[in-house]
C-alpha cells in the first residue's frame, strides 16, 4: 500500500474521534459504531457482516473506514417528498409534465387560487441503517480505496479527508444506487490527457468539462424536491443544484477525487438558496466550482451569502442539535448533524454581539440570527443567550440580519434589524415615526436607474398594479397602499431611518428589502 501524508487540513484526527472512547467496549467497536449497531435493528447482521469482513481482511485503514460509515450512518438516507396545500392535502404535481418553467409556474399559480399556497413536506423516509446492504457498502469501500490509492492527484490526500470526501457512499437525500464504478470506467484513462497526472484541479476541470456536455440545469426541478439517483440523473440529462453538485460528487469521488458540497440555506438579498461543489487541495485550499457548469477558479457565487456551510459524512457534535438547550424545537434546516461552518472560506466575517432589551422568556437560552429570504426572516445561525446577550461568530458582512428567537415553531422577533459592516460595526435600523418624509420609490428590487427625457427617474414598475410600503417595527407596517403610473410611486409620512419592504399585488414576495442613504435607496 502506498504511503499516505496525513494532513488535517479541515477536520481533526478521525482515528482519535473513532477510538478515543470507544475501544473498551466488548465488541472492540467504537461506541458510536456499537450505537449505530443497536439502532440498525434487524439490518444489523448486514452490518456486522461489513465490519467483519474488514477486521479478518487485514487493511486495518478499510476497517476504520467502514467503522467511520457505520457509526455516523444514524440520519442518512433517502427522503421523497410530496405537495401540500394550506390544508396540509397532498397536491399531484409533476414538474416534468410540462414543457417549460413558465407554463408550470402557471399552473401552480392556477392551484393556489382553489388551494392556498404550496409547500412540500417529506412522505417517505428510508433510512440507511435499516436498509443498506453488506454487498453494497463492501463494494462502495473498495472502491473509493482503489481511487484513493491509484489515482495519481490522490496522492496526498489524507486519510481524513478521504473518509469525508471521498468514502462516502452518497451524496445527500437521494436513493443509493451504485455508482462508483460508472464513473471510474467513464473517466477511465484521463491521467494521459492531463498535462500535470498530480494535479487534482485539473483533472476535476477536466470531468467536469465532460459532465457539462451531458447534463444542465433546469429551473422546473425546483418543483421536484425528491433528489435525483444516479440512474435518474443519466436518463434526464437535467436537475436542480443539488442534482448537479451529487453528480459531480459521483463522478469525481468515483475518481479519487476530495470533493465536497457546499451551500447556503438562505441568500441574503435573494430568495431560494443554492449548493454547489468545491474540491479540497493538498495545500489545504478549498476552491469552489459549480458541477455541471463551471470549473474550479471560474465560479462566483450570484448573489450574497451571510453564512455557508459544507456537507459532511460525520456528524458535527457541535452543531446546534447536540448542544444541551431549554428548547426542543429547533428551526429546520439547523437541527440537521451533518455540516460544518466554512464561512470564512469564502467570506469577509464579523462577530456581532446582541444585547436584548427586553428580557427572553426563562424557556430560552438560543437567539438566532436572521435573513430576509422570499418575504421571510429566515434562521442562518444560532448562538446560546448568556447575560443578556448573544456572541455570534463568523458572520457575512454587508448583510441585513434580525434577532430572532424561535418559540411555538416560529421565528419571533427580539430586536432590530441591523446592517453589519465589515470592520464589524452594526448599524441598527430603528424607524424614527416622530421624523417623516416623502419617498419616491421606482422599484421592488435592485435595478440599474435612469432618467426621462424630462428628468424624471424611469419606473420598473407596472402601471395600474397596487404596491404597498411596509416599515419595519417589531413586524411589518403598513403604510398604504399606491397604484402605479409611468412616474414614481409617492408615499408620504415615511418614517425615517428604517427598514422597508415594497410589495406588489399578488405578489410572489420576492421583493427586497431596502434602507435609504442620502435619499438613495441601498438594497439588502
Amino acid at each position: 500500500m502506498r504511503s499516505r501524508a496525513v494532513l488535517s487540513l479541515i477536520f481533526p484526527s478521525i482515528l482519535v474521534l473513532l477510538f478515543a472512547s470507544g475501544c473498551g467496549s466488548l465488541s472492540g467497536y467504537p461506541s458510536d459504531v456499537d450505537e449505530a449497531l443497536k439502532a440498525a435493528g434487524d439490518n444489523r447482521a448486514e452490518l456486522e457482516t461489513v465490519l467483519a469482513h474488514y477486521k479478518a481482511g487485514g487493511d486495518s485503514l478499510k476497517f476504520q473506514a467502514a467503522c467511520f460509515l457505520i457509526g455516523n450512518m444514524e440520519g442518512h438516507c433517502y427522503v421523497t417528498y410530496m405537495f401540500v396545500d394550506t390544508a396540509g392535502e397532498e397536491v399531484t404535481l409533476n414538474a416534468l409534465e410540462f414543457d417549460d418553467y413558465d407554463s408550470l409556474l402557471a399552473a401552480c399559480s392556477r392551484i393556489e387560487q382553489e388551494r392556498g399556497e404550496l409547500d412540500y413536506e417529506r412522505n417517505t423516509r428510508v433510512d440507511d441503517l435499516e436498509t443498506i446492504r453488506a454487498d453494497f457498502l463492501i463494494d462502495q469501500i473498495d472502491l473509493a480505496f482503489r481511487a484513493w490509492r491509484e489515482k495519481p492527484w490522490a496522492e496526498k490526500v489524507s486519510f481524513e479527508n478521504f473518509c469525508e470526501y471521498i468514502l462516502p457512499y452518497r451524496g445527500s437525500n437521494e436513493p443509493l444506487e451504485p455508482w462508483r464504478k460508472v464513473f471510474w470506467e467513464k473517466y477511465d484513462g484521463i491521467e494521459a490527457k492531463l498535462s500535470d497526472p498530480g494535479d487534482p484541479v485539473e483533472a476535476a476541470s477536466l470531468i467536469n468539462d465532460d459532465i457539462t456536455t451531458w447534463f444542465k440545469f433546469d429551473r422546473r426541478y425546483y418543483f421536484h424536491p425528491t433528489d435525483q439517483g444516479v440512474t435518474g440523473m443519466l436518463e434526464s440529462g437535467m436537475g436542480r443544484c443539488e442534482d448537479m453538485t451529487n453528480l459531480t460528487i459521483y463522478g469525481m469521488r468515483a475518481n479519487g477525487l476530495a470533493v465536497t458540497s457546499d451551500y447556503t440555506p438562505y441568500w441574503a438579498d435573494a430568495g431560494n438558496n443554492h449548493a454547489w461543489n468545491s474540491i479540497l487541495t493538498a495545500e489545504g485550499k478549498v476552491i469552489p466550482f459549480m458541477g455541471a457548469e463551471a470549473n474550479p477558479g471560474e465560479y462566483t457565487l450570484h448573489y450574497k451569502a451571510a453564512k455557508i456551510y459544507r456537507k459532511t459524512f460525520g456528524r458535527r457534535k457541535e452543531n446546534l442539535t447536540f448542544q444541551k438547550n431549554k428548547q426542543e424545537e429547533i428551526p429546520r434546516w439547523l437541527a440537521g448533524k451533518s455540516f460544518v461552518d466554512v464561512t470564512t472560506d469564502y467570506l469577509t466575517t464579523a462577530d456581532p454581539v446582541i444585547k436584548f432589551t427586553q428580557q427572553t422568556p426563562d424557556s430560552v437560552d438560543i437567539a438566532y440570527l436572521c435573513v430576509f429570504n422570499s418575504g421571510q426572516w429566515k434562521a442562518i445561525d444560532w448562538a446560546r443567550i448568556a447575560g443578556g446577550s448573544a456572541a455570534f461568530s463568523d458572520m457575512g458582512t454587508g448583510v441585513a440580519y434580525l434577532p430572532a428567537l424561535y418559540l411555538n415553531e416560529e421565528i419571533v422577533p427580539c430586536g432590530s434589524p441591523f446592517i453589519l459592516r465589515d470592520d464589524g460595526t452594526m448599524d441598527l435600523l430603528v424607524a424614527d415615526t416622530n421624523a417623516t418624509g416623502t419617498v419616491a420609490l421606482t422599484s421592488t428590487t435592485e435595478v440599474e436607474q435612469s432618467l426621462s427625457t424630462d428628468g424624471v427617474a424611469r419606473t420598473s414598475l407596472k402601471p395600474g398594479q397596487g404596491y404597498e410600503l411596509f416599515y419595519w417595527d417589531d413586524g411589518w407596517q403598513s403604510l398604504g397602499e399606491v397604484v402605479a403610473t409611468k412616474r414614481p410611486l409617492q408615499f408620504k409620512n415615511v418614517p425615517a431611518n428604517g427598514l422597508y419592504w415594497l410589495v406588489v399585488d399578488d405578489s410572489d414576495r420576492e421583493e427586497r428589502i431596502f434602507s435609504f442613504d442620502d435619499g438613495q435607496q441601498i438594497w439588502w
